[in-house]
């Protein structure tokens, strides 16, 4: 059975929510962060780097969660959450999107929410309002992508939805106010049922 070792409400919640859409059968093994379990010698001997998500899938050890989502797509094409290579064109705007959603949308959220977390005399504004400057960069490069769109790549829901609402879910934590474009997409996606069931997953671990 497929292993997906996680924290609730972290990026490990985007691969639960995609193991949701496939009916993958897993089990969420609970890492907990606060704790420093994964810095623990028995969380290191599966993944060196000490990163969550990680999945297990027999000998497979996986991180990265674009990169676990979109194995996940291919192992359950039925899913249809990663286009096939058959149709090539679509597959290449899925990775486009995903890799998008990862250097650019997620980077300079990422680096401003970890440069918020220094204590104040370490702190510059002026890393904080880049970060802010380019995620609003990117985020108006996507908006105007999705505008008119259901989805981020062809006409269905994909793995590439599932990074990128997820992204914008968490810019909202951060207090970022999305333009409505971008909020009703992430409203749409987060609505599904399968983020439900991903999200009642991770708490059943607690």
């Amino acid at each position: 059975m497929i292993k997906l070792y996680g924290t609730p409400n972290t990026r490990s919640t985007r691969v639960a929510w995609a193991l949701e859409e496939a009916g993958a059968e897993y089990e969420f093994i609970l890492v907990q962060l606060a704790k420093g379990e994964h810095k623990q010698p028995a969380f290191l001997g599966i993944n060196p780097a000490g990163k969550i998500p990680t999945l297990v899938d027999g000998d497979l050890v996986l991180s990265e969660s674009a990169a676990i989502c979109t194995y996940i797509g291919d192992k359950f094409p039925q899913s249809g959450l990663v286009p096939p290579v058959s149709d090539l064109a679509n597959r290449a705007r899925y990775l486009q999107w995903c890799f998008f959603a990862m250097t650019e949308l997620e980077s300079s959220l990422w680096t401003g929410e970890k440069h918020a977390r220094l204590p104040k005399e370490k702190q510059l504004p002026e890393v904080l309002e880049a970060c802010r400057t380019e995620f609003d960069r990117a985020a108006a490069v996507l908006a105007q992508h999705l505008q008119g769109r259901e989805y981020a790549v062809g006409e269905g829901f994909t793995a590439a939805d599932i990074i990128l609402a997820r992204i914008l879910n968490w810019a909202r934590g951060c207090g970022v106010v999305l333009n409505p474009v971008l909020e009703n997409y992430a409203n749409r996606m987060l609505a599904r049922p399968a983020v439900v069931r991903a999200t009642a997953r991770e708490s059943q671990s607690l």
